[in-house]
């Protein structure tokens, strides 16, 4: 049987973040049998903290990029046709606004397949909420299959215009086996990390943008200090607010108690640092980080937004929360921390969860279900590229 040829194609600039996961693993651990994967990655050569290209190197993967001088450089679109006829792909599968209209392009001149799975529009920028975005969702339109990260994001493309039976809710998902807590290296963590015996740590992860409400979060935490001075807060992850969060932090006069650590890959020694975890954004789509922190054990609290509370049943796996409200995050963290056995129950609940259905194995039949049905079920003959008709 010859296998489905698939481009996972894909824009993003600096080190990334939860659909680069997807991605890079799913291509690994997918059956060179039945899929032959090529992840191609738009780089703009004006990035000089892109990373994808070292974490596509560890793994066993074909793995090639595309490079532009900038944003709107025309020399991508031959480069990519000849991508496209070399490999004889036959899904264009594209990941963001970008690519999705570089996959339209294919489709609609050059007879592949093209589909697009939808990790959410969390840019702030006047050009992506009142141009790039609208055009995509105009965009989606047009595609025979797209896969929605949350119900909120398929909801959203409903309203646009896209056909019901061509949107799937595919909730993300994560390899449990990759991450898994093993509590007598937590002492050693915590010392690594700086923390005190008798401390306890609230840990979040994201890029320090506006939708994070990382702010927030520091606002809380300095109110909850005044009760519990034990606390100490660690956001990991970098981004245009980091400077105005170090001032914030600053003006609390919290700079030895909460402290803003960068941009980290080493994800499970931090969550053996954390007492709890907090996502306390005001958008998301369905958070990688809320599914890192329920493999490890570690107790959530969640804002009720994007796809969250569809991983995290309130009151049985974390505790879910309303956005912007500090109020409701106080009561939240001090409910874990005075009273532990209830959180540890139900942290030790979500990580059955993901060991069942929010399982990466789930997840990626699910999205090769989808090529099969793309593709006719059997594979394809060679991709010919010519025009096809409006």
């Amino acid at each position: 049987m010859t296998p489905i040829r698939i481009l996972e194609l894909r824009s993003v600039r600096g080190t990334g973040g939860g659909p680069e996961k997807t991605i890079l693993q799913g291509t690994a651990r997918s059956d060179p049998q039945r899929f032959a994967i090529t992840v191609c990655y738009v780089r703009d050569l004006r990035d000089s903290v892109f990373g994808i290209d070292h974490k596509a190197a560890a793994l066993p993967i074909e793995y090639v990029e595309l490079r532009e001088r900038n944003s709107f450089d025309p020399s991508i679109y031959p480069a990519l046709r000849r991508l496209v006829e070399e490999r004889r792909i036959d899904i264009v599968h594209a990941h963001d606004y970008k690519t999705n209209v570089m996959a339209a392009w294919l489709m609609k001149w050059h007879g592949v397949t093209a589909m697009s799975t939808v990790h959410g529009w969390t840019g702030h920028s006047w050009r992506e909420r009142y141009l790039y975005y609208p055009v995509d969702k105009h965009v989606l339109r047009v595609f025979p299959a797209v896969v929605a990260v949350s119900e909120d994001i398929r909801g959203e493309l409903l309203r646009h215009g896209a056909r019901p039976e061509r949107v799937r809710t595919v909730l993300n998902a994560i390899d449990h086996r990759a991450f898994v807590r093993d509590r007598s290296r937590e002492a050693a963590v915590r010392a690594n990390l700086g923390i005190e015996d008798g401390a306890i740590v609230i840990g979040s992860i994201g890029r320090l943008e506006p939708q994070k409400r990382f702010d927030l979060l520091i606002d809380a935490f300095a109110r909850l200090r005044s009760v519990h001075p034990e606390l100490r807060l660690l956001i990991a992850g970098d981004g245009s607010q980091r400077a105005a969060l170090s001032a914030q932090i600053a003006q609390y006069n919290l700079q030895c108690v909460c402290r803003l650590i960068g941009h980290r890959s080493d994800i499970v020694d931090l969550h053996h640092g954390f007492d709890v975890y907090v996502q306390s954004s005001d958008y998301e789509g369905t958070p990688n980080a809320v599914l890192e922190a329920m493999a490890l054990e570690t107790p959530i609290i969640a804002t009720d937004v994007g796809g969250t509370a569809q991983l995290v049943e309130h009151g049985k796996d974390g505790l879910i929360i309303p956005a912007s409200n500090p109020d409701a995050l106080i009561a939240a963290v001090r409910s874990v921390i005075e009273n532990p056995d209830a959180a540890a129950a139900r942290a030790a609940a979500a990580r059955r969860r993901v060991e069942t259905d929010l399982s990466f194995d789930v997840r990626m039949s699910k999205v090769e279900a989808i090529y099969e049905e793309l593709a006719g079920g059997a594979g394809r003959s060679r991709t010919k590229l010519v025009p096809v008709g409006t």
